[in-house]
C-alpha cells in the first residue's frame, strides 16, 4: 500500500500570480494545429492495453497537493519540499507520484511514492477521481498529455518547475504529433531551469507573464550536526595538518584509497587522510589495510595520540560526518569507484564548504554530480592515480576554496527555487480557497 503524508503551507508572501487558464491560440491555424495532435495522441493512447492497478490508499480528507518527480534527484528535492510543507499546516496532505526512472520505495521515514507510469485515459480518469488533487507541482519533462490536460480541465491548479532545454522539442514537429504546447499551456505558472529555457517556450509560442527563468530543481540541505565542543577539539588537534576526507569507504575501495594516499605523501608530507567507512565493522579491516600498505593510523574513537608521525586517522562512526566534512578542505564521495557501486549524496559535504571529489559509479544521484561537475564544484577521478592528483592539487588552499564556492552558490541559488515554490504553492491555494468560499 502507499502511503500519503500530511503536509502544511507557510504563511504566503503575498505573491502576484494569475491562476486563469491561458488563452486559445491566437489564430485558427493554432488552434487546429495544437487540437489534431492532442485529439490523435488521445485517439491513439486509447488503442493501448489499459494496465492493472493496484488498489490504492483511500483519499484522505482536506486539500491535497500532488507532487510529480520524473527523476531520482527530483524525487528527492520533493520529498525535501514536502518537509518543508509539512511543517506548517498538518491538514494539507501531500500525494508523490514517480515515472518508471525512480524507485517506487520509502525511504526512512519518508513513505514510498506512487508509481504513475500509463497515460491511458481510464487510467487518468480513476488517478483523477480518486485523489481530486487540489494543486498539481510537475517537475521536469517526461508529459503524460491525458494526465495534465483531464488535471487541468478538473480545475487542479498546474505548476510546472524544473524545465530545462532538453525537456522541450528543438523544433516544431508535425501537427498530428504536438502535444507539448497543448500540456505546457494548461500550467498556472512555469519555472525554468534558465533563460534559455524560457526562450525556448517563447519559441514554441508560450507568450505569457507565468514562464519564469530560475535555477535547477536540488534537494534541500540539512547539513549534519557537529557538537561544538567536537569541532573545537578537532581544531585543536588537527588544524596544523592538511587533511582530506574519505567518506563512506567500501572495503573493495580500501586499497585504491590508501595507493592514492600513499602517492599524495610524496608531494605533501604532513597530508592526513581522514577514512570513514561505510559500515562501523569494517574499521578492522581498513586498519589492517592500513598497516599492510605501511602507512601509519590510528584510531579516532579509539582515543589514539595524533602527532605528526600518523598519516590516517580512521573513524569508524560515520554520524561524525559532520564534524569532518566542517574539517576537510576536500571530501571523496567513496561508494563511487568500483563496479556496482551507485554512490552517496554529495551535497551535505558541499553545503559544509568541502569541495567534492567523486568516482565514475554514482547512478543513484548522478543528476546531483553532473550539476555539481558543470558548475565545477566537484571533479571526477577514476582511480588512484587520478584520486592522488585531485587531492595534491586541492590541498592548494584557493584552489578548494573556489571548488567550495562554487558548490555553495549551486545550493543557494535552488534554496531560492524551493522559496519561489513554496510561496507559489501557498498564494494559489490561498486564491483558490477564496474562489470557493465565494461560489
Amino acid at each position: 500500500m502507499t502511503r500519503i503524508c500530511a503536509i502544511s503551507l507557510p504563511t504566503s508572501t503575498g505573491c502576484a500570480t494569475k491562476s486563469e487558464r491561458p488563452p486559445p491560440p491566437k489564430s485558427w491555424a493554432e488552434h487546429m494545429r495544437f487540437s489534431l495532435g492532442l485529439a490523435t495522441y488521445r485517439a491513439l493512447s486509447w488503442r493501448a492495453a489499459q494496465p492493472a492497478q493496484d488498489q490504492p490508499p483511500p483519499r484522505p480528507r482536506g486539500p491535497l497537493v500532488w507532487m510529480h518527480a520524473t527523476s531520482p534527484e527530483r524525487h528527492l528535492a520533493l520529498r525535501d519540499l514536502g518537509t518543508r510543507l509539512r511543517a506548517q499546516r498538518p491538514e494539507i496532505n501531500l500525494l508523490i507520484t514517480v515515472n518508471a526512472t525512480v524507485p517506487a520505495s520509502g525511504t526512512g521515514r519518508d513513505p514510498a511514492p506512487l508509481p504513475l507510469l500509463s497515460d491511458h485515459p481510464q487510467t487518468v480518469r480513476a488517478f483523477l477521481e480518486h485523489w481530486t488533487p487540489d494543486l498539481c507541482l510537475w517537475t521536469g519533462g517526461d508529459l503524460m498529455p491525458n494526465l495534465i490536460c483531464q488535471a487541468a480541465d478538473r480545475g487542479t491548479l498546474m505548476v510546472i518547475a524544473d524545465l530545462d532545454t532538453a525537456d522541450l522539442p528543438h523544433r516544431r514537429t508535425g501537427w498530428l504529433t504536438d502535444t507539448t504546447r497543448p500540456c505546457l499551456e494548461r500550467f498556472d505558472a512555469i519555472l525554468t531551469t534558465s533563460d534559455r529555457a524560457a526562450a525556448q517556450l517563447r519559441h514554441l509560442g508560450l507568450h505569457r507573464s507565468e514562464v519564469e527563468a530560475h535555477s535547477r530543481l536540488l534537494m534541500g540541505v540539512s547539513p549534519p550536526p557537529c557538537p561544538e565542543t567536537a569541532l573545537a577539539a578537532a581544531t585543536q588537534v588537527l588544524s596544523a595538518r592538511p587533511l582530506w576526507l574519505a567518506a563512506y569507504l567500501q572495503p573493495e575501495e580500501f586499497a585504491p584509497v590508501l595507493a592514492a594516499h600513499r602517492d599524495a605523501l610524496r608531494f605533501q608530507h604532513r597530508l592526513l587522510l581522514v577514512a570513514v567507512p561505510a559500515e562501523p565493522g569494517d574499521a578492522g579491516a581498513l586498519i589492517d589495510a592500513a598497516g599492510a600498505a605501511g602507512l601509519r593510523f590510528a584510531d579516532w574513537h579509539g582515543g589514539d595520540s595524533i602527532g605528526e608521525e600518523v598519516q590516517i586517522l580512521i573513524c569508524d562512526d560515520s554520524s561524525d560526518l559532520g564534524l569532518w566534512y566542517r574539517m576537510a578542505p576536500v571530501t571523496f564521495m567513496a561508494g563511487s569507484l568500483t563496479e556496482g557501486a551507485s554512490g552517496r549524496a554529495p551535497f551535505a559535504a558541499t553545503a559544509l564548504g568541502s569541495a567534492v571529489l567523486y568516482g565514475p559509479h554514482v547512478s543513484a544521484h548522478a543528476e546531483a554530480y553532473e550539476r555539481l561537475n558543470q558548475a565545477q564544484a566537484a571533479r571526477i577521478v577514476h582511480d588512484s592515480a587520478s584520486l592522488a592528483q585531485a587531492v595534491v592539487q586541492l590541498s592548494a588552499p584557493d584552489n578548494a576554496a573556489a571548488m567550495a564556492l562554487a558548490g555553495w552558490d549551486t545550493i543557494t541559488e535552488s534554496a531560492a527555487l524551493t522559496d519561489r515554490l513554496v510561496e507559489l504553492i501557498q498564494d494559489l491555494l490561498e486564491q483558490k480557497e477564496t474562489r470557493d468560499a465565494r461560489a
